[in-house]
């Protein structure tokens, strides 16, 4: 029977608690004092990206865990241990490798050979001039086109990308971000002409350009239209494309460039908000587009910190979309996410032990509970990946998935004392720099002063520094050395391949309507002066084979360019 007071919602009683102190405390002065005095610890800095890491851990340092409140069960609010209720034991996560370069019929053969070895989804690279909203032949263009991506210049180069690959049967994600409007619109166009209807289309454009201008750099307009056109396309596939997924907020380049896994998660969240805000401001209702908001995060080395960083990015998630934005739908509250290993981890001394780096964050990643994984090659610190390569990687995740046993099981790592306790801390300090954010006017201002691209340069000197002191050991590169290290064979771009895209350019505007392209980017750039949703006026341009050079230019017409501010 009850004693009318209040039943203890922590896992652990207090009096285990008092009891389990002065246990510890009579450890610390006994046996590993002793150990101490005999022999010391190592001289390295036992810390995650985020924080300290403490000698051992117990139920002390969990003491507020309440299971119904932080963990839950998986497939149900909060997510902290998975958005499926069976997660991989239902279906393995979608192994999705990042791949494209050169011309779209080079690409075209890429895709075919990925999709024979196993792989279950299409992920592009655009070179950059397409991702700057460049024509193949523009004079900003010419030395970077199909090096680091394919050359998509109009619908022509679209529909040749996907020649023999049914859109209605594959999901393709697009890492593209300033133009994205004009690719995701070529890729509708091209599904058309398929005989493929929008509302059967799956896949994601990531469509997220405040990382951009935070880290990456790809960015075109000034944030203003850029907000403008990643609601337009939210708006439009909420009503016309109804399972793609109309953005896929990253903190993947954010971290790459130097940020911790808090800030990973903190400066994400705060970027997310912004466009859940510009759609709200549209009408829609949150339940409408939420549940098509994806993610990509980047896992780095730190194996309990990742695994950690993904449990706390599904509850933070969740409590803001309830919380904040008064979510209903479950859906509206899951977060979805692909996941790259950490480019930035590979070295290119000893290429190979990249392989290991990649399995490791693979692993932690796939413990953490993603819905999709790429595998950044061993080579990709040298150049553009081998097929060799791809193939190392895609059979990584072959036999994680298979061989390991991690997918038996739903969230192995729950209850450990250390996870629960980095899951906590991640989840505080995420919502610390969320708050900091707000303070300054939301995270455009905080872009705009500099204040966010300062924290990540800080936490990369921080880092590189215990690197350069010998604290943080990287195998090959300041421990464990060798003399005389030969350069694998490496990839290259056929320098034939720019020619023969520049001919495609230029045989494509022969065979055009002039008149239909003129009349649509006029209509478009009407369209850009008013308030009208941009989407509807890019495809009927993108339907008369405008470039993307000519779209992008019109918006430039209209818009301007941004200019960073300087971070010293």
């Amino acid at each position: 029977m009850s004693d009318g007071t209040a039943v203890q919602p922590t896992l652990f009683a207090p009096e285990v608690l008092a009891s389990l102190s002065r246990k510890l405390h009579a450890w610390e002065e006994g046996t590993l004092a002793k150990t101490l005095q005999r022999q010391p610890e190592r001289n390295v800095e036992f810390a995650t990206s985020s924080m300290p890491v403490q000698r051992l851990y117990t139920p002390l340092d969990v003491a507020d865990l309440d299971y119904e409140r932080d963990l839950g069960f998986p497939g149900e609010y909060p997510f902290t241990r998975g958005i499926q209720p069976t997660m991989y034991r239902g279906r393995i996560w979608t192994m999705r490798q990042y791949a494209g370069f050169g011309t779209a019929e080079e690409s075209n053969q890429k895709f075919r050979y990925l999709l024979s070895q196993g792989q279950t989804g299409l992920s592009v690279a655009f070179d950059l001039p397409t991702q700057l909203g460049y024509d193949s032949d523009d004079p900003m263009a010419i030395a970077e086109v199909g090096q680091v991506g394919v050359a998509i210049d109009s619908l022509y180069d679209m529909e040749t990308l996907f020649e023999g690959i049914p859109l209605d049967k594959v999901s393709t994600s697009m890492t593209i971000n300033a133009p994205a409007a004009v690719l995701l619109a070529m890729y509708i166009v091209t599904a058309e002409k398929q005989g493929v209807p929008p509302e059967k289309l799956n896949g994601t454009v990531q469509n997220d350009v405040l990382k951009e201008y935070i880290a990456r750099g790809t960015y075109i307009f000034p944030p203003g239209p850029s907000i403008r056109l990643a609601a337009d396309i939210i708006e439009y596939c909420a009503k016309y494309v109804p399972n793609w997924n109309t953005i896929s907020v990253s903190g993947y380049h954010m971290r790459d460039a130097g940020a911790t896994a808090a800030q990973e998660i903190g400066f994400t969240f705060a970027n997310a908000c912004t466009y859940v805000d510009a759609a709200l401001a549209r009408g829609l209702d949150i339940d409408e587009f939420a549940p098509r908001i994806s993610w990509i995060f980047n896992t780095h080395n730190n194996f309990f910190e990742e695994i950690a960083k993904y449990r706390a990015l599904r509850r933070l998630w969740a409590r803001i979309m309830k919380e904040r934005y008064g979510a209903k739908d479950p859906r509206s509250m899951m977060l979805r996410t692909h996941t790259q290993t950490g480019g930035s981890t590979l070295m290119a001394q000893q290429p190979e032990n990249n392989i290991v780096r990649a399995a490791i964050q693979c692993l932690a990643a796939v413990i953490g509970g993603v819905q999709s994984i790429a595998l950044s090659c061993f080579d990709e610190a040298l150049a553009l990946p081998t097929d060799e390569a791809q193939r190392i990687a895609l059979r990584t995740q072959q036999i994680i998935a298979h061989e390991t046993g991690v997918t038996d099981t739903v969230d192995p790592m729950a209850g450990s004392y250390f996870v629960e306790y980095l899951t906590n801390r991640l989840e505080e300090q995420a919502k610390e720099y969320m708050r900091q954010i707000e303070e300054m006017g939301g995270a455009v201002r905080a872009i705009e002063s500099g204040w966010i691209q300062a924290q990540i340069a800080e936490a990369a000197w921080k880092y590189q520094r215990l690197v350069d002191e010998g604290k943080a050991i990287i195998v090959g590169v300041n421990a464990y050395t060798e003399g005389g290290e030969q350069p694998p064979t490496i990839f290259r771009v056929d320098k034939r391949l720019v020619e023969h895209q520049l001919k495609r350019l230029e045989h494509h505007r022969r065979e055009r309507d002039p008149e239909a392209v003129r009349r649509t980017l006029d209509e478009l750039e009407r369209a850009c002066r008013g308030n009208d949703n941009l989407m509807p006026y890019i495809i009927e341009a993108v339907r008369a084979y405008a470039t993307l050079g000519e779209i992008c230019g019109t918006m430039r017409k209209v818009f301007g360019e941004y200019r960073p501010p300087t971070v010293i």
